[in-house]
């Protein structure tokens, strides 16, 4: 690894963790809140949850309908979401070992 590498490393797998822990959260609050057609999310408190998410959900949209007029748009993404961060954070993940490796060698 390049020296510029080892030194980020640490500060990569926090962001990259608190970016996707935020969207996982983010994801799994727009899934209660389809349990709850009459709270309109896309003003007041709600528009923090709104903004991030809605970009990839219409998108998501596009290609797949609502099952029975449930969105099931939020939990595929929190699905992808979750792998995602299983594959480069968990404690078996990419970044993790990186770290690890590079912890045990100094």
């Amino acid at each position: 690894m390049t020296p510029i590498l080892i030194k980020a490393l640490p500060e990569i797998h926090f962001s990259v963790s608190l970016l996707l822990a935020s969207w996982s959260l983010s994801f799994l609050m727009r899934i209660i809140l389809t349990w709850y057609p009459q709270v309109k999310i896309d003003n007041g408190f709600w528009i923090l949850i709104y903004l991030p998410t809605e970009a990839f959900l219409s998108i998501t949209r596009r290609f797949i309908a609502p099952i029975g007029g449930v969105d099931i748009t939020p939990v595929i993404w929190f699905g992808v979401i979750s792998l995602a961060r299983e594959l480069l954070v968990g404690p078996q993940g990419i970044l993790s070992q990186m770290l690890m490796q590079l912890v045990s060698q100094q």
